[in-house]
């Protein structure tokens, strides 16, 4: 349920635009390419980004059928005008919306909105729902720095859960990304951070008891969530003038309310997330093709002793009743 996909071409947004560092992808003769954002090197890519046929060969070495796609995080671009950004969502998710189309039994998309303007967002969601029929959003775990507990961003949250929209959210723009990018801890300890920060604004906010049916699924395990839950419960207790002064409730009760995915590269770490989230909220994440992510797509979690009932869900229930999809229309024949 958690994947990354981009087209295999990229209009020159910032030519059209004329401004900004929107990426744009360079061919390489090996077959890859490099994703530019502005005149600097991003990251290279290889066909596995965005072949669909390639994809489903791939995963198909691991006994997985379903792939749930969404766009890069850093093709999110809030960071743009609120028009410019809608344009290159609307790109985005049409593409995400016609792979899930032609290859119904093999994909699942996930859209991407200007989350930056509230209007904007709420349009191109009643779109994604509406039109391109996709089942949820991606979403960074900050916009522009802001937390998802602002006010501007409700309104946004609101219109998922009236339209039945599932939401993950995924660590992105880091914190302290400027200062310790040596040893990549940016990814190592940045992500983690963020997502964690993420599912804090969310409960301290009271985000939860407002919009009770919100179906939400946090990236990589919950990040540092819950290895930190107790520092956040006892910081919720002893200093409640702090901490609690939007949402009276402890937030060790908001556990199990919302999903997260797999993502451990650990078996201990994953008993550990299950000991608290339990199975029916852990969804099989992999962060494909990216070499962060569990490339061997769920290996590990056969060999762990799990019972039947504990890995089906993982594999597959949770991510259903996340999505609220019918596994009927994904059974070959």
């Amino acid at each position: 349920m958690h994947t990354h996909i981009l087209p295999a071409k990229l209009p020159r947004f910032a030519d059209k635009f004329g401004y900004g560092d929107f990426i744009y992808l360079k061919s390489r003769e090996d077959g890859a390419a490099d994703m530019m954002k502005g005149d600097a090197f991003f990251r290279t890519i290889q066909s596995n980004c965005w072949d669909e046929k390639l994809r489903i060969e791939e995963y198909a070495e691991y006994q997985t059928q379903v792939q749930v796609v969404c766009t890069i995080p850093v093709m999110f671009s809030y960071w743009a005008k609120g028009a410019d950004c809608l344009e290159l969502s609307r790109f985005l998710n049409d593409h995400i919306a016609q792979l899930a189309k032609d290859n119904p039994k093999h994909y699942i998309g996930l859209g991407t909105v200007p989350m930056q303007d509230t209007d904007l967002a709420i349009k191109e969601l009643h779109r994604i729902k509406e039109e391109l029929h996709l089942p949820g959003i991606q979403i960074g775990s900050n916009i522009n720095d802001l937390n998802l507990s602002e006010e501007q961003f409700f309104p946004i949250f609101k219109a998922c859960e009236e339209l039945g929209l599932a939401v993950m959210i995924h660590p992105w723009n880091m914190m302290g990304m400027a200062k310790m990018t040596k040893y990549w801890l940016p990814w190592l300890v940045g992500m983690p951070g963020e997502t964690s920060r993420a599912m804090c604004s969310m409960i301290f906010s009271g985000l939860f008891d407002k919009l009770p049916n919100l179906r939400v699924c946090f990236s990589h395990a919950g990040g540092s969530f819950f290895g930190t839950i107790g520092r956040i419960e006892h910081g919720f207790n002893c200093r409640p003038d702090l901490v609690a002064i939007d949402n009276p409730n402890n937030p060790r009760n908001y556990i199990g309310k919302f999903w997260v995915d797999s993502i451990t590269h650990d078996p201990k770490a994953l008993e550990f997330i299950l000991s608290y989230q339990g199975s029916k909220k852990v969804c099989l994440g992999s962060d494909y093709p990216f070499p962060l992510g569990d490339l061997e797509i769920g290996k590990y979690i056969t060999e762990m002793g799990l019972s039947n009932e504990t890995v089906e869900d993982i594999f597959c229930n949770s991510t259903l009743e996340w999505l609220n999809l019918d596994k009927a229309q994904f059974l070959n024949g």
